[in-house]
């Protein structure tokens, strides 16, 4: 078990590649809020009076 180094410069290093998927998350979480939005107004049509 003594083979185990510590390098904190490894996580500065990862840190680009961390928010670039951070990055990826929310876009693809924007694109779903953004589709379900139209769909939702492309499939609301008229409403009826009747259903009050």
């Amino acid at each position: 078990m003594d083979n185990i180094i510590f390098e904190p410069m490894n996580f500065v290093n990862n840190l680009r590649y961390m928010g670039a998927g951070m990055l990826g998350i929310f876009v693809v979480i924007g694109l779903i809020v953004v589709t379900t939005v139209v769909l939702n107004k492309a499939s609301a049509g008229k409403k009826s009076k009747h259903l009050k």
